[in-house]
């Protein structure tokens, strides 16, 4: 068994081919991100998972490859690639380590981003060439009674003195225990609805601000999911991102960019189960022969191959869209809905590839299965994606 158990448990590159072309560059940049991740993420995921953390170093490992701050652009000492290299590197990341891919994920698609586009030339000098190197930043826009309903948030801002007054609690911030910088959504303005809320560049070290209570959570549990509680938290007037009022249009074009991430971390989860299904498929011998061989198991596999190939030709797609600057909000929401349905189905299909074993820590399939449920979760519901894609279809 214990040779079995290394078979199944070692990552193997893929047998499946992108549809979609990629040019010489982007294969390059896509084989190199992968056997980054099969050589130091793979040995220390089931470990990460269990000490719900990042191994130490892991993460300056990646800010040293580059994949910190991939869309920051050269002269901020950043990667200077483009939101496509960041998705692929999210799909390569996830295959091996879903909690690994959102790390960057979050890094690039929602807080490098925002501050590329929202923030201002002193802002973009002092923070981005730290996020390309060395920063952590995370996302606190979700609130205890504002999830879906994201603009429902309770965080006040009161202007003082030169700067602003921060009260309030968010929740499920991702990075939020590796983070040193924080872009935090708060209302300015109450009475103006949606209109009031403004964003704030609030650095970890900032009196009042404190990190609270870490989630235990069902999957992806390296990744740090945190409460972030803010009492009296005083800001300076240049932590203000944008404009005032403008919070709610920094929040939703960015979240906009950011369901394209989430669908490539879906999709490379999908199909890491897959190889490691494909795997097991061909050692696992019952009846005198490879279960492989069975036709039910191979249809399994062609399924599961085809809805893989499905969701990556939707991210890929979305993906391309928002680099060509062309209208891409019904595409990222479908590619949002439909990975994470393939990644939840893929994952289950796996585990049932594997039987018994399937069903345990000692292999890598249920570890897939559980981080696939956030997928249909966070940067937006199923229920959200379907309501976003009806409207634009319906508009």
């Amino acid at each position: 068994m214990s040779d079995l158990l290394h078979a199944a448990s070692a990552p193997i590159e893929s047998t499946l081919a992108p549809l979609t072309r990629l040019s010489d560059d982007e294969q390059l940049f896509c084989s190199t991100v992968r056997d980054f991740a099969l050589e130091n993420i793979a040995p220390l995921v089931r470990q990460m998972d269990e000490q719900q953390c990042f191994a130490p170093g892991l993460v300056e490992q990646l800010f040293n490859l580059g994949l910190m701050g991939i869309e920051i652009p050269i002269e901020y000492g950043g990667s200077g690639g483009s939101f496509f290299e960041a998705i692929l590197a999210v799909e390569a990341i996830s295959a091996v380590d879903p909690a690994v891919g959102v790390l960057v994920d979050v890094q690039n698609t929602l807080c490098a981003n925002a501050l590329r586009r929202w923030g201002s030339e002193e802002q973009k000098r002092r923070f981005l060439p730290r996020l390309a190197s060395d920063l952590v930043a995370a996302y606190a826009l979700s609130e205890a009674g504002s999830g879906s309903d994201a603009f429902a948030l309770q965080t006040k801002a009161e202007r003082r003195g030169d700067g602003f007054l921060l009260n309030g609690q968010k929740l499920w911030i991702t990075n939020a225990r590796e983070a040193g910088l924080f872009i935090v959504f708060a209302t300015l303005d109450p009475g103006a609805g949606y209109k009031g809320i403004t964003a704030f560049l609030v650095e970890k070290n900032t009196p009042g601000f404190s990190v609270g209570k870490k989630e235990d959570k069902l999957g992806i549990r390296a990744s740090s999911t945190c409460e972030i509680i803010l009492e009296d938290c005083q800001v300076k007037a240049e932590s203000l991102l944008g404009e005032p009022g403008k919070g709610y249009k920094i929040a939703i074009e960015t979240l906009n960019e950011g369901r394209i991430g989430i669908g490539a971390q879906m999709l490379g989860l999908a199909h890491g189960a897959w190889t490691h299904a494909l795997s097991y498929a061909k050692e696992r011998k019952q009846f005198g022969q490879a279960i492989a061989d069975f036709q039910s198991i191979q249809f399994s596999l062609a399924d599961m191959a085809t809805e893989i190939e499905a969701a990556r030709l939707l991210v890929y797609n979305a993906a391309r869209l928002k680099d060509a600057v062309l209208p891409y909000v019904k595409e990222a929401a479908m590619a949002k809905y439909f990975s994470s349905q393939v990644a939840e189905r893929v994952a289950s299909m796996a585990v049932e590839i594997y039987g018994g074993y399937g069903f345990v820590k000692d292999y890598p399939v249920e570890k897939y299965y559980r981080d696939a449920k956030i997928g249909k979760i966070y940067e937006g519901t199923s229920n959200m994606q379907l309501a976003t894609i009806a409207k634009l279809l319906l508009a």
